[in-house]
């Protein structure tokens, strides 16, 4: 074996050694996206049921309220829009 031998061996064993070292961090990088998107899948269903539950505890009379008093806010606003005073 001669020293141009010798220099493509290493040469192709370091090829294949990068391959191989990519081939793992792409790996590693999918693995840690499935675990991400799954914990996002979690955290949105879980900030569902949360939101959920705190309507069904919200007494009735309450969603009502907030419902008539923003109507009556929106015909007031509405009636005082065409009014216009001169100063």
């Amino acid at each position: 074996m001669d020293v141009s031998d010798l220099q493509e061996d290493l040469m192709v064993e370091e090829d294949s050694m990068d391959d191989l070292i990519r081939d793992r961090f792409r790996l590693s990088a999918i693995s840690i996206a499935e675990v991400e998107a799954h914990r996002n899948d979690n955290l949105a269903a879980s900030l569902r049921s949360l939101c959920n539950e705190l309507k069904a505890k919200e007494p009735q009379s309450e969603r009502k309220r907030k419902k008539v008093s923003t109507k009556k806010d929106d015909k007031a606003s509405s009636s005082n829009a065409g009014r216009t005073t001169d100063l």
